[in-house]
């Protein structure tokens, strides 16, 4: 019989009894280096929960992880989920799958390849998210690069370069030059004597210099970080001629500056990012293989109620009928826009930071392309292109590179007006749209496109928006309870919209209410 190797030993006890005491274990045999035992996760001992009951409202990421660490603690968890399926806004999409948008119904008609399906929630986990990653490890799921940045991609501002989009490489490239020239000339002149020592001021010339890529006399006239003339865009045999600098004024009139020439510098956006292989509903699954039998499908909340000590919890199942589940405690993790016109008994702060926020219009459009034309024509290798038209974004996939057929995402809205716009179109509406605005992208685009589905968050049910817009007041009021009542979910958190802020919501509630109950 062959000996059970660590991985496979941490995986069995992570299916057992938890990711606690996954990294219990891990701690106890060195696995754990100087502060990796930070990875987040919650600690309650085995035993401690027995004879409690909880109910939670939603099998979201939030509300699965509240069920799998409370019930590996011993408690009664029943998990109310309105939808056929868990993952709440963590949704990746497959050939043959079905969305439903209040009566609009949209097949998935991508090709039944590996590599070929859309995250149209949460597509990426940043390194620092580490309860996210700590479960991903825990639970086994394999993790590949997710590409942010990537200076092959473009820029696009319909009103500058003539409307034609300018590669990423050179649009940095030479903002950095123009702002470096200026810095140094500001130091030539005088302008910052009383700031720097005349030692400063010649080792912030040599900085300008090299981070500008700036001549002798420390003027721009552009580089060859840009790229070079032609087709083959590196120096290749013979070094050719370094593009051209683009026109200053030309830049500063777009709208890249604002903050999309740094959006990768945003913490959230730092690389390294990571997507678990296959789609990012795999964390889903891991959750659902440990805690599915906890969880009732197709049950609607319809009251929120306190009784004696504890909560009841009116709901309709799937057969139509009204129903009542009682515990000590609930946690809420319906999304604020639904969870507003539940009947409640939550008190009147509670009701009133519940109905100040507002969530995000959030749409994702993706197509599916006969050949990867991104890669074979422009060499970009995932990343993000920008527009200043309505689709915002056009995401290329991290995976499955140099495979015939591709997915990728050609609009991600979340601004409100652009929302509001693509939310009310038809689905053959949108994507009539979206291939329209990412033709300036890249000539001949719906050309490429043999299919496309879209996902409109605010119009789908028990839903009704993306993520919340940041609202530290009305999140700090949640986070503070209501008798029984613990709130979780993103929307409770300074994460708004991240994976990372649903856990450690999930993870404070749980926390909460364990402690009420042991008092400890």
């Amino acid at each position: 019989m062959r000996k059970p190797t660590r991985r496979t030993l941490l995986r069995s006890i992570g299916a057992a009894a938890g990711s606690a005491a996954v990294y219990r274990t891990m701690d106890a045999l060195g696995m754990l280096g100087t502060g990796a035992a930070q990875a987040a996760t919650l600690d309650l001992a085995p035993g401690t929960g027995e004879g409690g009951h909880v109910v939670i409202l939603g099998a979201g990421v939030s509300g699965l992880a509240a069920a799998w660490e409370m019930s590996r603690a011993g408690w009664r968890c029943t998990v109310l989920e309105a939808t056929p399926r868990p993952g709440g806004r963590n949704l990746t999409v497959r050939g043959g799958d079905v969305l439903t948008e209040r009566e609009m119904r949209q097949e998935v008609c991508f090709d039944p390849e590996d590599h070929l399906y859309a995250n149209l929630g949460p597509a990426r986990i940043p390194y620092h998210h580490r309860t996210v990653l700590g479960y991903c490890k825990a639970f086994g799921i394999d993790l590949e690069i997710f590409t942010n940045d990537n200076r092959a991609a473009l820029f696009h501002d319909r009103a500058r370069f003539g409307g034609r989009p300018v590669v990423a490489r050179r649009v940095l490239t030479d903002m950095r030059g123009y702002v470096a020239e200026l810095l140094a000339k500001a130091v030539d002149r005088g302008a910052l004597d009383t700031e720097l020592t005349a030692d400063d001021k010649e080792n912030v010339r040599a900085m300008l210099t090299s981070f500008g890529g700036l001549q002798e006399d420390r003027s721009y006239a552009g580089t060859n970080r840009a790229g070079y003339k032609g087709a083959t865009v590196h120096a290749g045999l013979e070094a050719g001629d370094a593009e051209e600098r683009l026109d200053f004024g030309e830049l500063l009139g777009a709208d890249f500056w604002q903050y999309k020439l740094h959006f990768s510098h945003f913490l959230n956006q730092n690389p390294t990012l990571f997507q678990p292989v296959g789609g990012m509903d795999a964390i889903v699954r891991a959750f659902a293989e440990r805690i599915g039998k906890l969880v009732r499908y197709a049950c609607i909340v319809e009251q929120i109620r306190r009784e004696d000590h504890g909560v009841r919890i009116v709901f309709r199942g799937p057969d139509g009928a009204e129903r009542a589940v009682r515990a000590d405690h609930a946690i809420c993790t319906i999304p604020a826009p639904v969870l507003k016109d539940i009947p409640n008994d939550f008190s009147p702060e509670t009701q009133a930071a519940i109905e100040s926020l507002e969530f995000v219009e959030a749409v994702k459009v993706a197509f599916q392309a006969r050949r990867r034309f991104w890669e074979d024509d422009s060499a970009i290798y995932g990343g993000i292109s920008w527009t200043d038209s309505d689709i915002t974004q056009i995401w290329y996939p991290s995976n499955g590179y140099h495979r015939p057929k591709g997915v990728l995402v050609g609009a991600y809205i979340w601004s409100s007006g652009p929302g509001r716009r693509y939310s009310a179109m038809s689905a053959p509406e949108r994507l009539r749209a979206a291939l329209e605005e990412g033709d300036p992208l890249h000539p001949g685009y719906a050309g490429e496109m043999e299919c496309g589905i879209s996902r409109a968050w605010r119009n789908v049910p028990f839903q009704n928006g993306g993520w919340p817009r940041t609202n530290p007041d009305a999140a700090a009021a949640l986070r503070e309870g209501d008798g029984p009542f613990q709130f979780a979910g993103d929307q409770v958190t300074a994460l708004p919209g991240w994976q990372e802020g649903a856990l450690l919501a999930a993870h404070a509630a749980a926390g909460a209410i364990h402690r009420q109950f042991t008092g400890r």
